[in-house]
This record gives C-alpha cells, sequence and structure tokens, in this order.
C-alpha cells in the first residue's frame, strides 16, 4: 500500500490480479486495463491468456 511496483514479465498469471496492466508490443504500450475488461477486449491479452491460462 501506498507504493507502485512494475512487474515486466512473460508468465500473466503472476499480474493477472494487477490494478493496472500496460500490454507492450515492439516497445509501445497497445492495451491497458485490469484482466477483466483486457479480457472482453480480445486483443493481443486475450490472446496470450489464452494461450498461457488455458481458458
Amino acid at each position: 500500500r501506498g507504493r507502485t511496483v512494475f512487474f515486466i514479465t512473460h508468465r500473466l498469471g503472476t499480474i493477472k490480479n494487477a490494478d493496472v496492466i500496460l500490454v507492450m508490443d515492439k516497445g509501445s504500450i497497445v492495451e491497458q486495463g485490469i484482466h477483466e475488461d483486457l479480457m472482453q477486449q480480445e486483443g493481443l491479452y486475450y490472446h496470450l491468456a489464452q494461450q498461457q491460462l488455458n481458458l
């Protein structure tokens, strides 16, 4: 509480419960939000999650 922590990871399970998730592709932020919102958008995060989280 009261601090900012950055996780840089390829393992989406590590950040699934984060307050804000930033998704980067080729050095640019392409999506941001919470897990549920990013899944509904069906963008890059969604496709990576499908592969990693076996959804």
